[in-house]
C-alpha cells in the first residue's frame, strides 16, 4: 500500500491492486451453486472483468486533458470576468476549489467528471490571481508559467535520469515539512485577520525565503508524485487510478505556480 504527502495520492486504497477475491471478480460458484437439486461436479471457472492497468501513457495524457482545461478555464476567467467581480470571484473559487479537493480526496474512486469540475473551479482562481498580480507587475505572469514548468520539467528529468529513490525517512521529512509550511501559513492567515503580521507573506528578506521554501516543498512534493505513480505502475494499480494520479499532479503543479508567482512578485517589489 501506497503512501504519499500528497492528499490526492495518500488515499489508503490508491494505486493498491485488486484482491483475487475483489471487485471486479465474479463469485466462485461451487458445486449446486445454480440448482441445489443438479448435482454438478464441474464448478464454472471465477469470470474476471479486467478493467486494464494503469500505464504513464496514462498518467501523461490525462493530466494534458485536466491541466488544459484549467489553462482554458483561466484564460476565459481573465478576459470576460470584469475587474469589478475579480476579487469575489478570487475568494470563491479558492473557497470552493478547496472543498472540491477534499471531497475528491474521500472518494473512493475517482470520478472524472469531478476532476473536470476542479479544473474549471481552480481555472477561474488562477486566473484571478494571474491577472491580480499581472496589474501589479506586468509581464509576470508570464515568468511564473514558464518558471512553473521548467521546474516540474526539470525535477522529472532528474527524478528519471538520476534515478532518484524515495526513501521512507526522505518522505517523512518532505510530508513533516509540508504539514508545518502548511500550519505556518494557516496561522499567519488567521492573524492577519486581527491585523498581525508575521511576515510569511510580504516582500522582506523573510517573506522571500519564506516563499523560496514553499516552492521546494512543492518540488519535493512532486518528487513524490512521480515515485508514487511508478509504484502504482509497478504492481498494476486500476486503469481507473491514473485519474487519481493526474488530479495529485495538477493540485501540486498549481501550488507551485502560485509559490513561484508570489516569490517573483516579492524580487520584484
Amino acid at each position: 500500500m501506497l503512501r504519499s504527502s500528497n492528499p490526492i495520492l495518500s488515499k489508503k486504497d490508491a494505486f493498491t491492486p485488486a484482491a483475487p477475491n475483489g471487485p471486479g471478480y465474479a463469485p466462485y460458484p461451487g458445486p449446486y451453486a445454480q440448482n441445489p437439486y443438479q448435482q454438478n461436479p464441474y464448478p464454472q471457472a471465477p469470470v474476471q472483468r479486467d478493467q486494464g492497468r494503469m500505464t504513464f501513457d496514462d498518467v501523461i495524457t490525462k493530466t494534458a486533458v485536466v491541466m488544459g482545461l484549467l489553462i482554458v478555464s483561466a484564460a476565459l476567467s481573465w478576459v470576460f470576468i470584469p475587474d469589478a467581480l475579480y476579487l469575489p470571484a478570487l475568494i470563491l473559487s479558492s473557497l470552493v476549489g478547496f472543498g472540491v479537493v477534499l471531497l475528491v480526496s474521500f472518494r473512493r474512486n475517482v470520478s472524472p467528471p469531478l476532476v473536470f469540475v476542479y479544473a474549471v473551479i481552480e481555472g477561474v482562481f488562477i486566473g484571478m490571481i494571474s491577472k491580480l498580480f499581472e496589474q501589479w507587475y506586468p509581464g509576470i505572469v508570464i515568468q511564473a508559467v514558464l518558471g512553473t514548468f521548467v521546474a516540474a520539467g526539470i525535477t522529472l528529468a532528474a527524478y528519471k535520469f538520476f534515478n532518484i529513490r524515495v526513501t521512507s525517512k526522505f518522505r517523512k521529512i518532505v510530508i513533516l515539512s509540508t504539514l508545518a509550511f502548511a500550519g505556518a501559513m494557516l496561522v499567519n492567515f488567521i492573524l492577519s485577520l486581527f491585523g498581525l503580521n508575521l511576515g510569511l507573506r510580504g516582500a522582506g528578506l523573510f517573506g522571500i525565503v519564506f516563499s523560496l521554501i514553499g516552492v521546494v516543498l512543492a518540488v519535493l512534493n512532486l518528487v513524490l508524485d512521480f515515485d508514487y505513480i511508478e509504484q502504482g505502475v509497478a504492481i498494476g494499480a486500476p486503469a481507473r487510478e491514473s485519474w487519481r494520479a493526474a488530479f495529485g499532479l495538477t493540485v501540486t503543479m498549481v501550488w507551485l505556480y502560485v509559490e513561484i508567482l508570489r516569490l517573483l512578485s516579492y524580487v520584484r517589489r
